[in-house]
């Protein structure tokens, strides 16, 4: 008697059908490639905890560049790491920082690149908070009007898109009243909508000099254990004005990559953060895994939970391994 059940492995037989019914696809178009900057000259200083990835003086960013262009790789995101930090983080907001010079210098050699300003303060403030600090407490409105005068300093060094990652309430409106009022309508927000106080960051930290010199940011980054919550965070934000929703971080939320998406009809962004790139790279390292292939699963994965442009410090090597 012959049986009758459904035949899925006839779509799965050669390479071409399996290519012929793909569903989601990684373009280098896709993918955002993180800077750190630093004040000096000749400095090309490898982050001991993030193999590949280094902090770049502006002659090294030029070079740099260069290759990110080469590569087909279309946008950056941009981190400033200045050599004065104070409890305002007033080199956020000076036209003139190392940020603000990095963002003209990029625009200036590659007019076609987008360059996403991370809009936050902890690079900046010598207590490594994201705001400012009243009696021990990071408070809010305060930090707000900071944040707005960063945007448009960015705004004004040629940033095509800003990106607050700091996640006090209100940081979406403030920062697209400062711009309108500072006649940047068009500069669109990628906000850091459903940032949670993840494990996930400590690489990034040793980058950025951003480790907070006491307490955490538990007050103001999410609990890893909320997805409610998350779903309020991004409603929030798309009132207020965002144009983009990020996710960060991404591996370990994927599962808030797909409620976004499910909710939202804005560009989702998945932020494959820096220690999910570093496990990745310590295991590659020790021959324990295959790189390529985990590298462009996980990345795949995000574009399947819905993720439309996905930030990672893997973007040079995926665009080598796509343009093969």
């Amino acid at each position: 008697m012959a049986l009758t059940f459904d035949r899925h492995r006839r779509l799965r037989k050669s390479a071409a059908m399996r290519n012929l019914v793909r569903e989601n696809h990684v373009r280098v178009e896709d993918l955002i490639y993180p800077l750190f900057v630093v004040e000096g000259t000749g400095i090309k200083n490898e982050i001991a905890s993030m193999p590949g990835v280094y902090q770049l003086s502006l002659d090294m960013l030029a070079e740099e560049m260069k290759e990110i262009a080469e590569l087909g790789i279309q946008s950056v995101l941009m981190f400033g790491v200045p050599s004065h930090k104070d409890a305002c983080g007033t080199e956020a907001y000076n036209d003139e920082a190392i940020t603000q010079q990095a963002i003209r210098q990029i625009k200036k050699d590659h007019p076609e690149m987008i360059v996403i300003a991370d809009t936050c303060l902890c690079e900046y403030t010598d207590h490594g908070h994201c705001g400012v600090i009243h009696e021990g407490e990071v408070v809010n409105d305060e930090t707000l009007e900071l944040l707005g005068k960063t945007a448009v300093s960015q705004a004004k060094a040629g940033a095509d898109i800003i990106a607050p990652s700091n996640m006090m309430d209100g940081f979406v409106i403030a920062i697209r009243e400062a711009l309108d009022e500072a006649g940047f309508q068009k500069i669109p927000i990628m906000s850091y909508a459903v940032k949670y106080a993840s494990s996930f960051y400590g690489p990034f930290r040793d980058a950025a000099g951003s480790t907070p010199q006491f307490g955490d940011r538990k007050s103001y980054q999410m609990d890893p254990a909320n997805a409610r919550e998350g779903l309020r965070e991004a409603a929030s934000d798309v009132k207020e004005g965002a144009d983009f929703l990020i996710v960060k971080p991404g591996l370990a939320f994927m599962d808030m990559v797909l409620r976004l998406r499910e909710n939202f009809n804005l560009p989702i962004v998945a932020y494959n953060v820096s220690a999910e790139y570093s496990m990745v790279k310590a295991a590659a390292q020790n021959g324990w895994i295959d790189e390529e292939r985990i590298v462009m699963e996980t990345l795949v994965g995000f574009k399947r939970a819905g993720a439309d442009l996905i930030i990672t410090y893997h973007a040079k090597d995926v665009a080598k391994w796509l343009a093969r």
